[in-house]
């Protein structure tokens, strides 16, 4: 069973997100919290394996509050979840460590798959919020980075960073789910990065996707 911390400003709006995330069986929210201070010390005081983050709050809002939470819990899965479909919300948040980035118009189905998937490897991002963060990265392309990896694997550190799971990558590559850990498990090593997150968050900064 997982875990879950809500953090979100609005007392209504987490009682509903409590109600469709209980659905599951998995899934048991231990904890809720109204900003991002908040938030820490619930950390604090329960074992935690997924935060559902909100932005904008009081104090210290969700973007600084991830990027906080990550520096001392960096296995668990923060999953932002937001009424504001910005691009540099986006962006920030997934410079900061977030494992999914959902809006708020999300159905229960979207919610829960989105736990399902950061779990499994995935990233997570909401289409709207997709459709205006593309056009902003690939519009740096000319930008060239002297990578030191071989074409498949900048192919499957590419595909990371939209967010595919590993056997969504295996099958767009005609691969086995196998060799796409073994890649994986190469690309961090010459990265020097420390797991499939911090890869995903490579990958945007570095405009790969």
């Amino acid at each position: 069973m997982w875990s879950v911390l809500i953090v979100e400003d609005q007392s209504i709006v987490r009682q509903g997100l409590k109600l469709m995330l209980e659905q599951d069986s998995r899934i048991r929210v231990v904890a809720e919290a109204e900003n991002g201070q908040e938030a820490i010390n619930k950390m604090e005081a329960h074992v935690i394996d997924v935060v559902l983050m909100d932005i904008r709050m009081p104090i210290i809002n969700g973007i600084e509050a991830t990027r906080k939470i990550k520096e001392r819990w960096p296995h668990v899965k923060i999953l932002i979840l937001t009424t504001f479909n910005d691009d540099e919300y986006a962006i920030q948040a997934l410079k900061n460590g977030a494992d999914a980035f959902l809006l708020k118009t999300s159905d229960q189905h979207a919610l829960i798959h989105a736990v399902y998937s950061c779990f499994q490897g995935g990233l997570p991002i909401h289409e709207e919020v997709v459709a205006k963060v593309m056009p902003r990265l690939l519009h740096k392309l000319e930008k060239k980075l002297e990578l030191p990896l071989s074409s498949r694997e900048l192919d499957i550190t590419r595909l990371v960073g939209e967010g595919k799971t590993n056997k969504e990558i295996a099958d767009e590559l005609f691969l086995s789910v196998g060799t796409v850990k073994n890649h994986i498990t190469q690309v961090l090593h010459k990265l020097g990065l420390r797991d499939r997150t911090q890869l995903a968050i490579f990958a945007v900064k570095n405009d790969l996707t």
